[in-house]
C-alpha cells in the first residue's frame, strides 16, 4: 500500500510526464512549439531529479528512459509476426499505366482507382511493436521475414512514443470510425498488439551538422542520408544513436488477428489514425483519384525535393481501398497493391564523345565533357564539366569511356566515375590543348596549380568573360546587356575593357542589328544610372584571380575598414591605393583568404594595368559605397534561410553578408531557422515558415539587421 506522504510525488511525476508528452506531440506531429527548448529541459530535469530520489516510481514509458546506460554486446534475431516486403519500381508513366492493366486484369472486375500516395523516404524500415499501448520492441526489416532487435536504439528517437496516446472517441469519429469500430481501437491500444511500421530518417540539416563536428574530431564522415540512418540503428551502443538524432514517419499499420480493411478500412484513414496515436506523417501525403492526379502530384514533388528537409527517392502509389490489398495480394517479392514509382536518377551512366576547352575570364581553360545526351534527375544532358586535367587524370577517363554522370539538383552536371571494363581499345587519352582554341596563344601551366591558362590578356574568349563578369546581376547588375549584345559590341571594337562600357554613346549602339534608338537609350541609361556600386559588388566584377562572392564580401569589409570615412564612399583609385597598400600576410589574416589567394590580391593591386583601369572608372563617375555599420557578428548564433528574387542583392551577396556579420545560412526551413528572409515569388518555403511560427522578414529588414 502507497505511503500517503509519497501520493504527491507519484502525482507530480505522473504530471511532469504528461507535459513532456503533450510537449512531444504538439512539436513532433502537430509541427508547433508549445514550450521554448530551455522550458522543456527544466521540466525533463525536475522528472529526472524526483526519478532518482524515488527509483519505485520509474516506468518504462517515463521520458527519462529513452536511452539505456549499457551497450548491448550483439542484437538478437527477430521473426517478423508479417513479413515486410519489398517494393516493385516503375520509372515512368508508362510503367504505372502497365501496372494498373495488369491488376485490372488479375482482378477480372472494376477497380477503385482511388489511390494514396506518399513520399518515398531515403531511410531504413523499421517495425514497431506496442503491447497494451507500450512499446515493447523495435526491429529492423532485415530480410523481410527476420530482422533485428533494435528497441534500445529506437527509444532513442523522439518522434517515437514511449507509449500510445489514447484518443477520444469525437477525434476517432471525426475520421470516420463508428462506435463499435472504436470500442475495438480502444481494446487493441489498451490490451492487446499493434504493430506500427515507418522509416526512420535523418535530416539534410543534422547529417550536415553530424559531419560537420565529426571533420572537426578528425573522425569519418557518414557518406549520405540512409547509410547514417543504418549505420545509426545499428549501433550497440544507444548514446551513439541518440546524437545522431534520428527522426521517423509511419507508413503502415497492422492489427494482429484481423485482416485489411476489417478495422481500419482505408489507407488515408490509417494515417490519421497514426497521428491521433502519436506518430509523425508525411504532410505531403495525398489521396488521389486516378493516375493523372497521381503523375500531377509526382511532377510537383519532383519539383520541390531539394527544399524537403529530408531525402526522397520518389512517391508509393497505394490503392486506399485496404480491402483491395488482400484481394490483390503478393506476387514475387513485392504486393501487387501499391508501386513504387521512382524519380529521374541523380547518377546514370552515358558515353563520352568529346572535350572540348573553354577559356574564362582569368585565362584559365576548363574541359567539358561533351556527351551522348542522357537524361538524368529529370534533364536530359548532354554536357558536364571535368573541372580540371587533374581531376581527368585522377578518374583516368579517356574519350569513348563509359561514364557515371551525377547531377544534384540544380547543380551543373559532373562525371563522377569510369567503367573501364566496358572499354572496346579504341578510347583515346585526353590531353590539354598547346595553344588556346580561341587566340592561338600558347597555353601554360600555371606553376603550383592544377590550372592551364592562356596567357595572353588581349585573348577573345578571356576578354569577352572578363566583359561579361561586369555586366552580370552579380556585378554592376546592368539588365538588357546579355552575352550577344556585349559580343557584338567587342567584334565592332566599341568596347575592349569595362572601362569603355561607359564611354558608350546611343549613336554607336543604334546601330548594331537588332536595337533601335529605343533600346540604345534604354542601354545608355541603364549603365549611368547604376555608377554607384556597393563595394562588394565592384571587388566582384573586377574579376581578381580566385575571388568569388563569398570572398569579395570579405574583401570589401576589409577594405571598407581601412577607408572608413563619414561619407561611406570612394573612388576606385582610392580603393587601389588602399589595396595595394596591403601585405599578402595582412589578406591571409581574413577568414576565408589563404595563400593562393592572398598572392593573387597582392598581385592584382600591383599591376600598373589595374591602376589604370580603376583610375579611367572613377573619371567616368563610378563610386563604391557601404553599409553605415561595418559587418560585425551582431548576427552570431542566428540562422537564416532565403526564398525568392531579391532586389539590391545575389542570393550570393546576402548569404555572404550574414556570414560575414556572424550568422549562418541553410537552404531548408527547420525548427531551428531563426529568420527566412522573403523576396519576391517566394516557394514552399514560405509556408512551412509560417506553419513552424517562423520569424518571416523582407529585404529591407535583413538590410536593416545587417546595418
Amino acid at each position: 500500500m502507497m505511503n500517503k506522504e509519497l501520493l504527491p510525488i507519484q502525482e507530480r511525476i505522473e504530471k511532469l510526464r504528461a507535459e513532456i508528452e503533450e510537449a512531444r506531440y504538439a512539436y513532433h506531429v502537430l509541427d508547433k512549439n508549445l514550450m521554448d527548448e530551455g522550458v522543456l529541459d527544466s521540466l525533463k530535469n525536475e522528472l529526472f531529479q524526483l526519478e532518482q530520489t524515488y527509483p519505485q516510481f520509474i516506468t518504462p514509458d517515463s521520458p527519462t528512459q529513452r536511452v539505456g546506460g549499457k551497450a548491448l554486446d550483439k542484437f538478437v534475431k527477430v521473426i517478423h509476426d508479417y513479413p515486410m516486403i519489398s517494393l516493385y519500381d516503375a520509372f515512368s508513366e508508362e510503367d504505372m499505366l502497365a501496372w494498373e492493366e495488369r491488376n485490372r486484369s488479375f482482378f477480372k472486375k472494376p477497380l477503385s482507382d482511388d489511390y494514396y500516395v506518399e513520399l518515398k523516404l531515403d531511410g531504413l524500415a523499421i517495425s514497431l511493436k506496442f503491447e497494451a499501448g507500450l512499446l515493447v520492441q523495435g526491429a529492423t526489416r532485415g530480410d523481410g521475414q527476420v530482422g533485428e532487435d533494435v528497441t534500445a536504439n529506437v527509444r532513442t528517437i523522439t518522434s517515437i512514443p514511449l507509449r500510445l496516446r489514447c484518443p477520444s472517441e469525437d477525434a476517432l469519429a471525426s475520421i470516420g470510425f463508428g462506435a463499435s469500430d472504436i470500442k475495438d481501437l480502444y481494446n487493441f491500444i489498451n490490451h492487446k498488439v499493434i504493430e506500427i511500421r515507418g522509416e526512420a530518417i535523418i535530416t539534410k540539416k543534422n547529417l550536415a551538422d553530424i559531419n560537420r563536428r565529426y571533420a572537426q574530431e578528425g573522425r569519418p564522415l557518414l557518406a549520405n542520408a540512409r547509410n547514417a540512418v543504418a549505420g545509426s540503428i545499428r549501433q550497440l551502443d544507444p548514446q551513439v544513436t541518440a546524437e545522431r538524432k534520428l527522426d521517423f514517419y509511419t507508413y503502415d499499420l497492422l492489427f494482429p488477428g484481423l485482416t485489411r480493411g476489417e478495422l481500419v478500412r482505408w489507407r488515408h484513414q490509417a494515417d490519421q489514425l497514426a497521428r491521433l496515436l502519436g506518430f509523425k506523417t508525411i504532410q505531403q501525403n495525398k489521396l488521389c483519384h486516378g493516375l493523372s492526379e497521381v503523375f500531377v502530384y509526382y511532377r510537383q514533388i519532383e519539383k520541390i525535393r531539394e527544399s524537403l528537409s529530408f531525402e526522397v527517392d520518389g512517391i508509393v502509389v497505394k490503392y486506399d481501398d485496404l480491402k483491395l490489398w488482400e484481394a490483390l495480394g503478393v506476387v514475387g517479392k513485392a504486393p501487387r497493391y501499391m508501386m513504387a514509382y521512382k524519380f529521374s536518377a541523380e547518377q546514370t551512366t552515358t558515353r563520352l564523345l568529346d572535350v572540348q576547352w573553354q577559356v574564362g575570364r582569368t585565362g584559365v581553360l576548363t574541359p567539358t565533357a561533351i556527351l551522348k545526351p542522357v537524361k538524368v534527375g529529370g534533364v536530359t544532358i548532354s554536357r558536364a564539366t571535368l573541372h580540371n586535367f587533374d581531376e581527368i587524370k585522377r578518374l583516368s577517363v579517356k574519350i569513348g569511356d563509359t561514364v557515371i554522370i551525377e547531377r544534384a539538383g540544380d547543380v551543373i552536371p559532373k562525371i563522377v566515375g569510369v567503367l573501364p571494363k566496358l572499354r572496346s581499345g579504341d578510347e583515346r587519352p585526353i590531353v590539354p590543348p598547346k595553344y588556346c582554341p580561341f587566340c592561338g596563344s600558347i597555353i601554360q601551366k600555371v606553376a603550383g596549380e592544377v590550372a592551364y591558362r592562356c596567357p595572353n590578356p588581349d585573348c577573345y574568349a578571356v576578354a569577352l568573360r572578363r566583359l561579361r563578369h561586369w555586366a552580370s546581376q552579380e556585378a554592376a547588375g546592368w539588365n538588357g546587356f546579355g552575352p550577344k549584345i556585349i559580343e557584338q559590341l567587342f567584334k565592332n571594337g566599341l568596347i575592349k575593357d569595362i572601362a569603355d562600357f561607359y564611354d558608350l554613346t546611343v549613336d554607336q549602339l543604334k546601330i548594331l542589328p537588332g536595337l533601335g534608338n529605343k533600346s540604345a537609350n534604354n542601354l545608355i541609361t541603364e549603365i549611368h544610372r547604376k555608377k554607384t556600386l556597393f563595394l562588394d559588388r565592384l571587388i566582384y566584377g573586377l574579376g581578381i584571380r580566385q575571388v568569388g562572392q563569398e570572398t569579395a564580401a570579405t574583401i570589401a569589409n576589409f577594405l571598407a575598414h581601412r577607408l572608413a570615412n563619414t561619407s561611406r564612399k570612394a573612388s576606385p583609385e582610392e580603393i587601389f591605393a588602399v589595396g595595394r597598400a596591403i601585405t599578402t600576410e595582412e589578406w591571409q589574416t581574413l577568414s576565408d583568404i589563404g595563400p593562393k589567394v592572398a598572392e593573387a590580391l597582392f598581385n592584382w593591386f600591383h599591376d600598373d594595368y589595374n591602376y589604370d583601369l580603376l583610375r579611367r572608372l572613377g573619371r567616368q563617375g563610378v563610386t563604391a559605397v557601404w553599409e553605415k555599420k561595418l559587418a560585425s557578428q551582431t548576427l552570431s548564433g542566428k540562422t537564416f534561410v532565403l526564398t525568392g528574387r531579391l532586389n539590391s542583392l545575389t542570393r550570393a551577396q546576402a548569404e555572404a553578408r550574414i556570414k560575414q556579420a556572424g550568422g549562418q545560412v541553410s537552404s531548408q526551413v527547420s525548427r531551428q531557422t531563426d529568420y527566412l528572409v522573403v523576396g519576391a515569388d517566394p516557394g514552399s518555403k514560405l509556408v512551412k515558415a509560417k506553419n513552424l511560427g517562423i520569424k518571416i522578414i523582407n529585404e529591407a529588414e535583413l538590410l536593416a539587421l545587417l546595418s
